[in-house]
């Protein structure tokens, strides 16, 4: 799953709308983005086989540290712990939604992968399979995305430029689910989808920015 995992997101900025929306777009991808970093260091391991799924080609073997429950679940812990360091997020119930939002990516996942999420260490592996039916899980990915965007849209800020960031979503998943070609290395993969989780969460913080104009104000008044 890719733009999926951004309805957490949006689900929990309206939520707590103190959390910033690029974090949020971190938190959900934070396993993916270790996982990005944990294979450019050569500490997991990724194959590129063509037709190994529907979907994609990528053969997750040996992702431990990043997508085993255990290891997903230290990470949320980690995100509780975070977020109790930093003045502006502090509290219990922020600590909790910024854990959840770490945790949902593994459930996500669970539903798309094959069997390759271990329980802990490469033990145990499991997954749905999702990803062996390319029309279904892509129409599973747009359903949660607008789902997600739907949550936040009455009281956000900026709804021109959260509509056109959710349109640029789900043209990247029609690109990369029917179009994008299989990658050439499994440092392309790493790099690539490092690069996008960067960038995505730069354009969340931008949607963020600045004072909301007045009629988005007044929309957002008026859902409150």
């Amino acid at each position: 799953m890719f733009v999926g995992h951004y309805s957490v997101s949006f689900a929990a900025k309206t939520a707590e709308k103190r959390i910033p929306l690029w974090l949020l777009f971190i938190a959900v991808q934070l396993i993916d983005v270790l996982w990005s970093i944990f294979v450019l260091l050569g500490i997991e391991k990724v194959r590129i086989v063509p037709g190994i799924n529907a979907s994609n080609a990528l053969d997750l073997y040996y992702m431990p540290y990043t997508h085993s429950l255990l290891g997903v679940l230290c990470w949320s812990a980690l995100a509780y712990v975070v977020c109790q360091l930093v003045p502006s997020l502090r509290g219990k119930r922020t600590g909790l939604i910024l854990a959840a939002a770490v945790f949902s990516h593994w459930i996500l996942d669970l539903i798309v992968h094959r069997p390759d999420l271990a329980l802990y260490d490469s033990v145990g592996k499991i997954g749905f399979g999702l990803w062996n039916y390319r029309g279904a899980a892509f129409a599973l990915e747009m359903a949660v995305l607008f789902c997600g965007a739907a949550m936040v849209y009455g009281t956000a800020a900026h709804k021109v430029r959260l509509a056109g960031f959710v349109i640029f979503l789900a043209a990247l998943q029609v690109f990369g689910t029917f179009f994008f070609p299989p990658p050439t290395s499994d440092h392309a993969a790493a790099t690539t989808a490092l690069v996008l989780y960067i960038v995505l969460a730069l354009i969340a913080w931008w949607v963020d920015q600045g004072e909301p104009d007045p009629q988005d104000a007044l929309s957002a008044k008026a859902a409150a």
